[in-house]
């Protein structure tokens, strides 16, 4: 089922961001010889509209659009002979269009309502309200008791009574009366619950080192929709948040990649992902959308890489021959672009066949 998912996922990105250079390209008056749900050979055609072929194809992991003249082509609707600030806006449709689709999927997700951190006002209101550990103090009695980030505490019990909660401040309050006993505490832990015992120890809180704590600290999560203009308004600045995120952590992966220090261990590739995504969609409708809107906004800054055979690659080309103001050798462009496509596929090899090691390891 998470390959059925995980392949669905792919195709619809694939798809819309393919329908952003169609209808980019339509609108700049390229001829569109041909826009293919999956990938050739061809099924069978779906039907033609004006000079445009819609086809299905036996492949079915995304989709293409043909436009005429590409790399080379006769007359005034080839791409190669359109005005180059409108070839550029053709390559950066697809870029556009995944990432308008994520900060759709993101406002969706946010009026369905996904877990997140929640202030007291919140609290009252929502779903499956959990109290959830953000963050472990190395060395401190929560880190030998083995709690980790993202583990939810559904209950503490010592010798004096027992806490059963959502808030913070009364967990905290239950831990320091503790006075240094050892506590036991029933933790959630990717949707399986165990028991640990934890000693709370003194000097782990700033400015009052006499508080016994176990060294974590922790927050409310639950399930609280917003209103629609809330929604809109929190997914521009999320899709903003986690676009400035993404690209600074693929900034700082290729860079390894070219200096030989990449760590392949904080990459997923489609098996990775496909768990990913499984994961999500087990957890709410919410969070798969907000999963696909994360690979949504990944697809869009990839493809922006300039690198041969990606839209970031031929925009570079696009550039170079505004500078030196006479197009590009077709031979040269499309023997580059398959060195590039050789070399998108031997890193897509080696993230995948890390995700299967992980897996049998």
């Amino acid at each position: 089922m998470n390959a059925l998912i995980f392949i669905a996922v792919i195709v619809v990105l694939i798809i819309v961001h393919e329908f952003g250079h169609f209808v980019a390209a339509k609108l700049s008056g390229m001829r569109v010889d041909e826009f293919g749900l999956g990938y050739p050979p061809r099924a069978l055609t779906l039907g033609k509209r004006g000079e445009t072929e819609y086809t299905l194809n036996w492949l079915p992991f995304g989709g293409f659009v043909k436009i005429y003249g590409e790399d080379d082509g006769g007359g005034p609707r080839a791409f190669s002979n359109r005005p180059r600030i409108l070839q550029a806006l053709v390559l950066l449709a697809g870029v556009g269009m995944n990432m308008l689709l994520a900060y759709v999927l993101i406002t969706a997700a946010l009026v369905i309502g996904t877990p997140r951190a929640l202030d007291a006002a919140e609290v009252a209101g929502a779903k499956h309200a959990a109290l959830a550990v953000a963050n472990v103090l190395p060395g401190s009695p929560a880190e030998q008791a083995g709690l980790m980030p993202g583990d939810t505490i559904v209950s503490a019990t010592d010798t004096a009574g027992s806490w059963q909660a959502s808030d913070p401040k009364s967990f905290s309050a239950f831990i320091a009366a503790s006075a240094g006993e050892t506590v036991s505490l029933v933790v959630r832990h990717d949707a399986e619950e165990y028991t640990v015992e934890a000693t709370p120890a003194t000097h782990l809180v700033p400015g009052d080192p006499s508080r016994y704590a176990l060294g974590i600290e922790v927050a409310t999560i639950g399930t609280v929709p917003l209103s629609f203009g809330a929604a809109l308004r929190e997914g521009a600045m999320l899709t903003w948040e986690t676009t400035v995120l993404t690209a600074k952590g693929l900034w700082h992966f290729f860079y390894g990649v070219f200096t030989f220090s990449a760590d392949l261990s904080q990459v997923a590739g489609p098996v990775g992902i496909a768990g990913v995504v499984g994961n999500a969609s087990a957890q709410g409708f919410g969070n798969l959308l907000s999963i696909v809107a994360l690979i949504s906004i990944n697809l869009a800054l990839i493809n922006l890489i300039p690198i041969p055979a990606l839209d970031g690659g031929r925009l570079l080309f696009v550039f170079i021959e505004s500078v030196i103001r006479r197009p590009i050798r077709p031979e040269f462009v499309r023997t580059v672009n398959a060195l590039g496509f050789v070399l998108l596929i031997l890193l897509m090899v080696a993230v995948t066949a890390h995700d299967i090691f992980k897996i049998v390891g």
